[in-house]
């Protein structure tokens, strides 16, 4: 299989390039933790395209369990269609539905599975998961079946930090962390996402961006993906560049800042700096 080397829509970092090619190389999963807005779920989205893989996507809720990712057994449809005489009742398959393990497992083409968000889950979660993962095989106890992968998938697990994880199933992965993109490595993402940009424009953007992050008592920090979602905006209202470059330190909050804050705490936080920048410049 092909190396992985990042996409022309995915500036991958090389020690993020060095974490892929390991897992994939080892079939180990890649266990992915980072800020949220870091691009951990797309990133087994481009892994696919570049491998040119299938990709198989299972979203954890907090109430998602782990049998769910093997199959699902429905035994009240089951007695219903044996309370109507449906013929379908004598064979137990027809009320077995397949998880997303099992079409990973099963698939004709090695695929990658996604198991996005596996803190979101019970603290069991994870230890209930070990032994099919080590092994790439379950048993199907209704039918006495073994689903069993001929060949590993490629499997990426993305967690943001929510829960600590369980050391058992930590010592089953190669992790990596994605650190927030540094200024240079943005600039790059945003090269990618609007080429020929300004860039006297994202070079004043991005002081205010990296500004904001750095405001102490921030409660959410303005991610990757929000700061593209405010170029966009910049961009579509034609934004004069004075408006950024002159900005007034007494109005603390940007142009178009709900794209950046997204709780009242933050834009209260803002506004109380605001009120103290004028409180100074009234001196």
């Amino acid at each position: 299989m092909q190396r992985f080397e990042g996409t022309s829509s995915y500036v991958a970092t090389d020690d993020l390039k060095v974490a892929v090619n390991a897992a994939v190389t080892l079939r180990r999963p890649l266990l992915v933790k980072g800020e949220p807005g870091t691009g951990k779920t797309v990133l087994a989205q481009e892994i696919a395209a570049a491998v040119g893989a299938p990709l198989i996507e299972w979203g954890i809720k907090s109430t998602t369990k782990a049998q769910q990712g093997l199959y699902d057994y429905d035994a009240v449809a089951r007695l219903r269609d044996g309370q109507l005489g449906d013929p379908r009742v004598h064979d137990i398959a027809n009320y077995i539905r397949k998880g997303k393990l099992w079409e990973a497992f099963t698939a004709p083409t090695v695929p990658v599975l996604l198991i996005d968000e596996i803190d979101k889950a019970d603290i069991e979660f994870p230890n209930d998961l070990l032994l099919e993962l080590d092994r790439m095989e379950f048993h199907v106890y209704e039918t006495g079946e073994t689903v069993r992968a001929t060949e590993r998938p490629i499997v990426v697990i993305t967690s943001n930090n929510e829960k600590e994880l369980p050391d058992a199933f930590l010592r089953r992965c190669f992790f990596h962390y994605i650190k927030f993109p540094d200024r240079e490595t943005m600039q790059a993402i945003i090269d990618v996402h609007f080429p020929g940009i300004q860039k006297l424009l994202v070079g004043k953007a991005l002081d205010i961006f990296y500004d904001l992050r750095d405001v102490p008592g921030l409660k959410k920090k303005p991610s990757t993906s929000e700061l593209l979602d405010w170029l966009k905006l910049l961009l579509h209202e034609d934004m004069p560049l004075d408006v950024l470059q002159n900005r007034d330190p007494t109005k603390a909050i940007p142009p178009l800042h709900g794209a950046l804050l997204k709780n009242e705490a933050d834009v209260m936080l803002f506004e109380r700096l605001a009120f103290m920048a004028r409180g100074q410049a009234g001196r």
